[in-house]
């Protein structure tokens, strides 16, 4: 029904919208949040059954599953943030159908559509590495692995940046820091202008709730990349 989904459209992007600009300034989501994704979502799907649209409710078995997957993948350390798991798992009653706007998604799957969500976000995520190394070698910096994951920056502006130190000095040797042991690292840059280094190798502190928001607005217009790659293929 296309009053529904965009209804659906407009709060999960509002919602995940939120969710990133909370995440990013204090690394913490409100399961509020959630709970509101989740209440839209049983109120549209009661009245979608009200006015007799409710025609594919087999699909509606697919939303216990989604929830099991999920919470095995970040029992299993494949989902780092609980808000990220939340997120994906409140999605699956919001937009439990693949939407149909007009004409879009131009490549609707198989798969339920929060999955096809998932999987987008994380070839947006994928996408980051080649991107900054691009970037870096535009700008002459290229220095593996580090121009993978991030750019070099100042020490004295990297502590004013909402940013983490990609370098760490362990026994004399320069190494990569992927997981930053704190939030607050300006100590860490401290610690590295203490020895000498005055430009350092930092990455942006880009939650993966972002990707998550462009994985949403991706399936809802292009669809499920995956499977339109598989489609052609096979």
């Amino acid at each position: 029904m296309l009053q529904l989904d965009l209804v659906r459209l407009i709060a999960g992007c509002v919602i995940l919208g939120y969710a990133c600009y909370t995440d990013i300034k204090t690394r913490m989501v409100k399961n509020t949040l959630w709970i509101i994704t989740i209440f839209i979502g049983v109120v549209l799907l009661i009245i979608q059954y009200m006015v007799g649209e409710l025609h594919n409710w087999y699909q509606l078995l697919f939303i216990p599953v989604i929830v099991v997957i999920v919470y095995a993948l970040y029992y299993i350390g494949l989902l780092f943030g609980g808000a990220d798991a939340k997120a994906i798992m409140s999605l699956s009653v919001l937009i439990p159908f693949w939407p149909d706007i007009y004409g879009l998604p131009v490549y609707p799957s198989i798969m339920p559509f929060v999955w096809a969500v998932f999987s987008n976000s994380i070839i947006v995520f994928i996408l980051f590495p080649p991107a900054f190394l691009i970037y870096n070698a535009l700008k002459g910096e290229v220095e593996l692995p580090f121009a993978l994951f991030g750019y070099r920056m100042d020490t004295e502006t990297a502590k004013k940046k909402f940013v983490w130190p990609l370098e760490k000095v362990d026994g004399g040797k320069k190494r990569l820091v992927l997981v930053p042991e704190d939030f607050d690292c300006t100590e860490h840059i401290e610690e590295l202008e203490k020895l000498g280094f005055k430009r350092i190798w930092v990455t942006p502190k880009v939650p993966f709730m972002v990707p998550l928001l462009a994985g949403l607005i991706i399936s809802f217009t292009y669809g499920d990349i995956v499977f339109s790659i598989l489609n052609r293929i096979i």
